[in-house]
Formats: structure tokens, sequence, C-alpha cells
């Protein structure tokens, strides 16, 4: 089945924006908004669970389906959207011009320690208790997800603009993609598989955002040497949405694009 796809701009270097989650189809709909003025926008929802486990694969295939076979697009991956585009590029070198990573999730067992030490850092006793009762009373999966997700989303933002949408959620294309994601990073296949990447890479990571920028940055540039790293100031997980950041952070992801995505 061919992936939704909501447009935004019609005008300038095309550029696809990834939502993250895995499974939180439309979650990126302000980033991609954002960069309407001066490009022209896809943001693909990726498949939801169904009848096949959703795996990295089944992902990568699906994007690489959107692709035009005349130009090579730049990718702007959010979160996991980021880990999917780095997977992207790697499986067709040829077909990515530019991949912009905005907090990037993590690829190794060190990252996802701190990423663990730094929430459990920010969830006092009263967000704790909430989330133990959502997950005690919620019993239908995508609800408990999106429940959760807007609980958390106060210790991922640092000043946010509006409380951060979680989108469509998808309990078990979430479990699923992330489970395979884990396998194939035990497996060495990821972040090893990134070495064979041709397009310029930018991340972009905010300062308060829990995801450790500089842990998730120094893992990545063993395979990406030429990878360009910003962090953003008085900024949590969604840089669109923080009042002291978007717009430096949109600033430069506008102008890095404009140089490298075709």
């Amino acid at each position: 089945m061919a992936l939704r796809v909501r447009n935004h701009g019609t005008d300038g270097p095309l550029v696809f924006v990834l939502h993250g989650g895995p499974g939180a189809p439309g979650s990126a709909e302000g980033l991609a908004r954002a960069l309407a003025a001066g490009f022209t926008v896809r943001e693909p929802f990726q498949a939801r669970s169904g009848p096949e486990p959703l795996t990295v694969r089944r992902h990568v295939d699906d994007l690489l389906e959107l692709l035009p076979a005349d130009r090579a697009p730049a990718l702007v991956g959010h979160s996991w959207g980021a880990m999917l585009a780095l997977a992207t590029a790697a499986a067709a070198p040829a077909r990515i011009g530019a991949i912009a990573l905005v907090g990037c999730g993590t690829f190794d067992a060190r990252a996802r320690r701190e990423l663990d030490r730094r929430l459990a850092r920010r969830i006092d006793v009263r967000l704790r208790a909430a989330l133990d009762r959502a997950r005690a009373e919620i019993a239908e999966p995508d609800a408990r997800l999106r429940r959760e997700a807007e609980l958390l989303s106060v210790v991922h933002a640092h000043d946010p603009l509006s409380p951060p949408a979680p989108g469509d959620v998808d309990a078990r294309g979430h479990g699923e993609t992330w489970r395979d994601m884990l396998r194939l990073q035990r497996a060495g296949v990821y972040p090893r598989a990134f070495a064979a990447i041709r397009a310029p890479v930018l991340m972009l990571h905010g300062t308060e955002d829990p995801h450790p920028g500089a842990l998730i940055r120094d893992g990545l540039r063993r395979f990406l040497p030429r990878l360009e790293y910003h962090a953003l100031p008085h900024c949590g997980h969604e840089p669109w949405n923080e009042r002291l950041a978007r717009e430096p952070f949109l600033a430069t992801l506008r102008d890095w694009l404009r140089r490298h995505a075709h």
C-alpha cells in the first residue's frame, strides 16, 4: 500500500520531512510547515503495523519508492526519523542529496543509558504517578502510548510554544520497528553501514534535549567524518516548537538546505 504523503510548499529544493516515533505519523507536521516557504516539502506517513511485522528495511524501502528517479532530494528527519534518514541514505547513497538530523535518536547502548539517566532525573514523583496511572488504567495500546507521550512531553521540551503533539500513534508499529532497530545495532549493522553515505550531513541538537547529542554525534562521526554538528541553546527535543530556539534553528536549517539541497 502506498504511503500517505502530505505536501507543504511548491517552490524550491525538494525536501522530505520524516516523523519520529517510530509509529508517530504526523508528529513532524510543524517542522514540515515551517520549511514550506522556500522548499518543496513532502511529509510521508510511515507504514502502520499490519499482517507482517514492521522492520527498518520495510520503512527504508517504502521511502525509496517515494523518491523521484531524476533528482536526489534532501531528507530532514526528527528523532527516529533522523535514524531512518541515515538508514535510507546508507541503502541507496546515490539517491539522497543531503541529510539533516534533528534531535537524532541513539545508535549504541552507552547513549541509551545516558538518555535513560537524564529522563529518570527529570521525572518527578507526580509525573511518575501519572505515568503509572496511565499504564494501569488505559488498556488500548495506542491510547496508552499517546497518553504516555503527552505526559513525557514536559521532560523532552525546554520552553515549548505549544504542547508537543504525538500524532496518530501506532503502539504495535512502534514496538516492532524499534525492536528491529535494536537487533540491527546489536548485529553491528548500524551505525557501521553509514560509512556508505555520500551526502553531506547536518546534525541539529538542543542542549536541553534528554537525548545526549554529543554522545550520539561522536558515535556517528566514526562513520560520518564530515558530519556537521550544531548545538542549540535553550532547546529541547523539538527545536521548531521551542520559544527561544525556533528562529535560530530554522535559520540554520534553511541556510544549510539552500546550500546543499537541489
